[in-house]
């Protein structure tokens, strides 16, 4: 739930969409007083653009000493530095235009974010974060989809909570993959920006018979241009206090959206397979995590079908990115066969040579990732050639 302190009767229908639908609207100062008693749990004010400045910030420093992990944010008409010295000043979080919703989405984010660090540090005890790891790939082709749902299938097998992400938001095919009928996808997590939850990361999430849960791509490719970045970041932000794995599956270029799960990843998994081109956009890809700033210790490299006789060894991989391969996994014609019938080759043969080496991807370099590694600090755009196929 969120407060909106606005004397507007149609402030409500203005900024629900942003602010949730268990949004309260006030009047007053004493009204809003009385709805923060009623809900102790509240986190978020959000005061109109004609609410009296003097009015609003003597609130606000009400609420740094009674109710300290209480965001406000300040909505104005005009923005200048006079106003915002004065609301940073009595402790208002952001000050941000009354007709950007866009920017007022991703305050809102930002301050829940905080909020829930300062009930933590307040002395709730808070769940420990999950782990979110990435699959990348540099060429279509080499089993992106199937490395992110058996990993995800095996995982989620073994006891810990799993959710798959399916970031490859105009042909993904995780769903699919799975022969999961998803009955939201990301768009649904779209309506949920700035409000997103644990209750509703589950409204949006399939489930699977392995246990996993997917959030999978829009039924419709034009569907992509309507999910931001910062949807996906708040996504990924509320996943991983809630799942113990949240497995990002990518699309075949460095999107914003794939950018932010860089940026949030505890580990990436590099795909790569016995081919020139392969190769030549594995290490163009590295390059690329450098300038971003990615941690190379959380890098795991993988080779799939390390025993195709093409006239390239796994010698050649590794001279060629001056990085060593975390696992090599064997061709085999079961794998495609595996994702014809929609089940994860993991589960269905678990003995088999190729799920042996993914679950030793995932007991080796995965299960005992940390968390606290460094976040990247720098965005850099670029286009990556295509990926995502499957074996």
């Amino acid at each position: 739930m969120s407060i909106l302190w606005d004397r507007d009767v149609t402030a409500g229908d203005r900024y629900g969409f942003v602010l949730g639908t268990g949004l309260v609207r006030v009047d007053s100062a004493a009204a809003l007083t009385r709805a923060l008693s009623a809900d102790p749990g509240e986190e978020l004010v959000v005061v109109g653009p004609d609410i009296d400045i003097d009015a609003a910030c003597g609130l606000t420093e009400g609420l740094r000493i009674d109710h300290a992990s209480v965001g406000v944010i300040l909505l104005r008409r005009r923005l200048d530095v006079t106003v915002l010295g004065q609301a940073l000043r009595a402790g208002v979080r952001e000050v941000v235009a009354h007709d950007d919703l866009t920017a007022l989405a991703e305050a809102v984010t930002r301050s829940r974010e905080l909020s829930f660090k300062l009930r933590g540090a307040s002395g709730s005890v808070a769940r420990a974060e999950g782990k979110v790891v990435t699959v990348f790939s540099a060429k279509g082709g080499v089993g992106k989809t199937t490395f992110s749902t058996n990993l995800g299938a095996y995982l989620a097998s073994v006891g810990h909570r799993t959710l798959v992400v399916d970031l490859d938001l105009e042909f993904g095919d995780v769903g699919i993959s799975l022969q999961m009928l998803p009955q939201a996808t990301m768009v649904d997590v779209v309506k949920m920006s700035g409000h997103l939850d644990e209750q509703g990361l589950a409204s949006a999430v399939t489930k699977h018979s392995s246990g996993l849960e997917a959030v999978c791509a829009p039924a419709e490719p034009g569907e992509a241009e309507r999910i931001p970045a910062a949807t996906v970041a708040e996504l990924i932000r509320v996943a991983r206090q809630v799942y113990d794995f949240v497995i990002i599956d990518t699309p075949p270029a460095f999107t914003e959206h794939v950018l932010t799960a860089f940026d949030l990843s505890d580990a990436l998994v590099l795909i790569a397979t016995l081919d020139i081109p392969a190769l030549k956009n594995l290490r163009l890809t590295l390059d690329t995590l450098d300038l971003l700033g990615s941690p190379r210790e959380i890098r795991h490299i993988v080779l799939n079908r390390s025993d195709a006789k093409v006239g390239l060894r796994a010698e050649d991989v590794t001279s060629s990115i001056k990085q060593d391969i975390a696992v090599m996994v064997p061709s085999s014609t079961d794998v495609p066969a595996s994702i014809n019938r929609g089940v994860a080759i993991v589960l269905d043969e678990p003995r088999h040579p190729v799920s042996l080496a993914l679950k030793q991807l995932a007991d080796d370099y995965l299960r005992h990732v940390q968390t606290d590694a460094p976040a990247p600090t720098a965005h850099t755009r670029g286009r990556l050639l295509p990926w995502g196929g499957r074996r």
